[in-house]
């Protein structure tokens, strides 16, 4: 017998159609919680299609259906969860301190863009040392391929990735190899053509987003749609035993009551992790610089597990490329990396030039670990939303500028460099990342240098807003000086294609060496414990903005990096101190007594181990 149940509060009648015949559903009734909802009890085995037909209309999908075999306008599916035969039993999760991250899209990551594929490339992602594997959004959305924002049916997994069994194989393998799963989720609005306003107030227009009516938070209905959110983040969690979810965009959940839906999914996300017995991480993606959103609940905050750090990756982009355009306009110093290094955030109450007001507020570091702030120089936004979704290897081997062999007066590196000092740059930048405080994160590709597109795709089946979308990128873009010729037509075929992994890049260089030298970062990462330290007021970052050094303090440990044209010469206290050389990323970096010597576009980390070396805090 299977139970079927959908929340439909201004239904007079609620039939679930299955092969043609209407069962007509009985409301729930017996108490006030329960008013809106609607039951049957029918006869049939799993993997059986079924629709609903709210007063006589036209059949709908399950707004909670489990499978959509034929994308979000076909019949639902029924799915046997307790069916599938788990091998995890002894997984009890990976905490997020100490964790490095790799995130990936499932069409893009492998030719065949299936999860199943995805597997095959685990033991690669183990080798490299990441602990979790993050991926982009997999709930149901129209068309083949996207990015998956947009995703219509949000308790069903993409069946062109390979449906919920997939995911399920997928989780169950990365459990085997010590990796986590981090599941990207979209909560701040639903993707274009669903039908649940048809079921009920899943929208309000007290509040508008950039996608219309927002979710209904806070308004009359409120309380079911808040179950439904919070539910579809548990059902993850419970039914394909993902260990972390990725919250899109949060400041756009408009939510005025007093107690936020992201506290409350924090609450049942802990609550369901003591049930489990498997540690549980909810992080954020936020424009609000707010730390109360990874601030413990005693505390006042939401308690969130961790949050992206944007400023952190507009520091080192911007002081790596030289980009200072949008919202890159403040950023390019290197007091602007020395401050998100030892703040987290760069906007902490001061000035933005782009928003045209001050922004942020100020993180405690005596009282918010650093772990809890993911740190990247490359995601799927900060590439793909360029205008051809350049990756910054791409952007670095473009065609050399005339400015790159200028002297160290020369306060910022141009785009387009020279290729020896393009790869020095890819290296000062990944270790830049990963031996941050913070949770390190790479998409995918990026450790090999991977400068094969990663562009802004999608496959939209109704032909009016494929034309929208299409007429939109280009209209945008061209604003900006573009050409509309030069920007991708995000509806072809191609620009998907395009934006695959060549995984065959690896087997030559400068692909090959630069993933050494990620590998290397990584282990040096995981076997000194001062790298993965998270007291942001136990470091310290000195830095040379005309000679464009950064010297970093970690412990025994100095981190440096020369991002400058010309060598540098940065001096270590104690005067004479002993130093060793633990990683560098040319070998024509030689530490003497109280001196780290690097030669333009280079990174090294150093040790005095011997306690030649004083450990300072501050900034």
């Amino acid at each position: 017998m299977t139970a079927f149940a959908v929340w439909a509060p201004a239904a007079t009648r609620v039939d679930v159609e299955i092969a043609g015949l209407a069962y007509p559903m009985r409301p729930a009734a017996d108490a006030p919680a329960s008013q809106g909802w609607w039951r049957a009890d029918v006869d049939v085995p799993p993997g059986t299609d079924y629709a609903f037909r709210l007063d006589g209309g036209e059949p709908l999908a399950d707004p909670r259906s489990p499978w959509q075999p034929s994308g979000p306008s076909g019949p639902s599916r029924t799915y046997d969860h307790s069916a599938f035969a788990w091998t995890d039993q002894g997984w009890r999760g990976a905490p997020l301190p100490g964790a490095v991250v790799y995130e990936t899209h499932v069409g893009t990551f492998t030719p065949e863009g299936t999860l199943d594929a995805a597997i095959g490339r685990l033991d690669y992602l183990a080798g490299l040392g990441v602990t979790a594997v993050e991926l982009m959004p997999l709930a149901a959305f129209p068309g083949e391929h996207g990015w998956g924002y947009d995703g219509i049916c949000l308790w069903a997994v993409h069946d062109p990735y390979g449906g919920p069994d997939a995911l399920k194989r997928f989780v169950d393998a990365c459990h085997s190899r010590n990796l986590a799963v981090i599941l990207d989720v979209v909560y701040n609005h639903v993707g274009p053509g669903n039908r649940l306003a048809s079921f009920g107030p899943y929208f309000t227009s007290a509040h508008m987003t950039p996608w219309g009516p927002a979710v209904n938070l806070d308004q009359a209905g409120s309380d079911e749609v808040r179950s439904f959110v919070v539910g579809n983040a548990l059902m993850w969690l419970r039914d394909y035993h993902i260990d972390a979810l990725r919250l899109d965009a949060v400041h756009a959940l408009e939510d005025h009551r007093a107690v936020h839906v992201l506290e409350e999914l924090a609450v049942a996300a802990d609550a369901f992790a003591a049930s489990a017995g498997r540690s549980i991480a909810l992080i954020a993606e936020s424009d609000l610089n707010d730390p109360r959103l990874i601030a413990a609940r005693e505390a006042g905050g939401y308690g969130l597990t961790a949050q992206w750090n944007d400023d952190f990756h507009h520091a080192v982009h911007s002081a790596i490329t030289g980009e200072r355009q949008g919202y890159y306009g403040d950023f390019g110093s290197l007091s602007a990396i020395a401050k998100t290094l030892t703040g987290a955030y760069f906007y902490n109450g001061t000035w933005s030039s782009f928003r045209g007001r001050t922004h942020g507020r100020p993180v405690d570091a005596l009282k918010i670990p650093a772990y809890r702030f993911v740190c990247f120089v490359q995601d799927h936004d900060q590439v793909g939303n360029r205008a051809i979704g350049d990756r910054i290897a791409a952007t670095l081997r473009a065609a050399p500028a005339a400015s790159s062999a200028s002297s160290a007066s020369s306060a910022l590196p141009a785009p387009g460099v020279d290729g020896g000092r393009a790869e020095g740059l890819l290296r000062v930048a990944a270790g830049l990342v990963l031996t941050a405080p913070f949770t390190p994160m790479l998409f995918m590709g990026e450790e090999w240098g991977a400068d094969t597109p990663w562009q802004f795709f999608t496959d939209h089946t109704d032909p009016g807003l494929a034309a929208a979308v299409s007429e939109g990128r280009r209209s945008e873009f061209a604003a900006h000086g573009w050409g509309r010729a030069e920007i991708p037509d995000p509806q072809d075929k191609e620009t998907f294609l395009r934006s695959k992994l060549d995984w065959t890049q690896q087997d030559g260089d400068p692909y090959r060496s630069l993933l050494s030298w990620y590998r290397s970062l990584i282990a040096l990462r995981r076997a000194r414990p001062e790298l993965t330290d998270p007291r942001l007021d136990q470091l310290r970052a000195d830095y040379d903005e005309q000679a464009r050094w950064l010297l970093i303090t970690r412990g025994p440990l100095r981190v440096a990096a020369n991002l400058g044209t010309a060598p540098a010469k940065i001096p270590v206290t104690p005067a004479g101190a002993s130093l060793t050389l633990l990683l560098a990323s040319t070998p024509a970096i030689n530490p003497e007594p109280g001196t780290i010597h690097l030669p333009p576009a280079s990174f090294a980390v150093v040790s005095g181990d011997d306690g030649s070396l004083a450990t300072r805090g501050g900034h």
